[in-house]
């Protein structure tokens, strides 16, 4: 149980998650209305409360929704300043994240509301009056979002703070790599997001490795990979331990997704028989054959020679939904040769031109 927990059950509060008696809604998603509507009365109102120290009593009374919105509206960029902000620059590395709230994205993003939720149900367990509010969540955010953090690794079976026993040390050979790499396991366990297309985050690792050991040319993702397994082999030696805080927490995580074979860098690629280009020109010769075709019919039944030709090269050449091009890469030489029909077609001289030519091309192959 984190502080936080402890300090709300030991002031009776029951409406903090995970104990007996109504519990709080959840924070709404804020991912595209994080900038709220002016709210100055509903801050004033929840000001109130907490400088009379009422925030439970206003939950009992039905209000613990309006609560909740108004606390998101006075708290969220509190808790990126004191708390993300920090985080992203000094842990993650990510300056992108560390430029505001709409900069950030997928679990970095869910990180945030997470933390925000925490605080949030942080202040609404206070029991005592709250004289300045902005000023009390900026000193409480931080230890807010650890106990949050712990409580829903508890909630996932995951220990909330992992340390190293004298046991697993031992089997280790009391090697200090092995040891912070087998904290890294147990943190790792908890924490719902996968790592792409892989079990373990081991390129990160390997990072890790290397700065730790000073072994830059051995810490390779498959040298690492070998290494967690020696530590899982360690670990197993205590199945029942291994079953509830590893292997359980494991297996409520994101299934990582592989890449489809051939996708990546180093994948090798099917040899084919004919390249883009052949398919492009293949295409193209069976459209001018349908084209003479729709022309010479045109021509047959009186129709005007000049509008069957640009009727029937603007259908073949530069209609159509894109469908038949779906398989194959974007290929400049096909944009170049749709934009340079059209600007003929647009122009009357040239038209004259290429309708001269084309009834050429049809009279010739009606001869045949």
């Amino acid at each position: 149980m984190s502080n936080a927990d402890e300090a709300a059950t030991a002031s009776g509060n029951r409406y903090r998650p995970g104990f007996a008696g109504p519990g709080l809604p959840r924070i709404p998603n804020q991912r595209r209305t994080y900038r709220r509507p002016h709210v100055t009365d509903d801050v004033s109102w929840l000001r109130g409360l907490a400088k009379r120290g009422e925030l439970s009593a206003a939950i009992a009374a039905g209000h613990g929704p309006r609560l909740c919105r108004t606390a998101f509206a006075v708290c969220h960029q509190i808790v990126f300043d004191v708390v993300t902000r920090r985080l992203e620059l000094n842990t993650r590395g990510h300056s992108w994240c560390a430029r505001g709230i709409p900069y950030m994205d997928g679990p970095c993003l869910d990180g945030y509301y997470d933390d925000v939720e925490s605080v949030i149900d942080y202040l609404l367990a206070a029991r005592k009056p709250i004289d300045d509010l902005e000023a009390w969540l900026a000193r409480r955010a931080l230890n807010a979002t650890v106990d949050g953090h712990r409580r829903r690794r508890g909630e996932r079976g995951a220990l909330q703070r992992p340390r190293m026993t004298r046991a697993l040390s031992a089997d280790l050979g009391e090697d200090p790599w092995l040891g912070e790499l087998a904290l890294k396991i147990l943190e790792w366990v908890g924490v719902p997001t996968g790592a792409g297309g892989g079990l373990w985050p081991l390129d990160r690792w390997a990072q890790l490795r290397a700065e730790r050991t000073r072994d830059v040319a051995g810490s390779t993702p498959a040298r690492v990979a070998a290494e967690v397994e020696q530590v899982l082999a360690a670990m197993q030696r205590r199945p029942q331990w291994y079953q509830d805080y590893v292997e359980r927490p494991l297996g409520l995580k994101v299934a990582p997704v592989a890449p489809p074979p051939g996708d990546e860098v180093t994948d090798p690629r099917p040899l084919v028989a004919v390249g883009p280009e052949d398919l492009v020109e293949a295409r193209l010769s069976g459209l001018a054959g349908v084209a003479v075709a729709a022309i010479r019919a045109g021509i047959e039944h009186q129709h005007d020679p000049t509008a069957t030709v640009v009727e029937v090269l603007t259908q073949l050449f530069l209609g159509g939904t894109g469908s038949d091009e779906l398989d194959r890469a974007p290929s400049n030489g096909v944009d170049g040769r749709h934009q340079h029909l059209s600007e003929r077609l647009a122009d009357p001289v040239a038209v004259a031109g290429l309708v001269d030519r084309v009834l050429r091309v049809v009279h010739d192959e009606s001869l045949r």
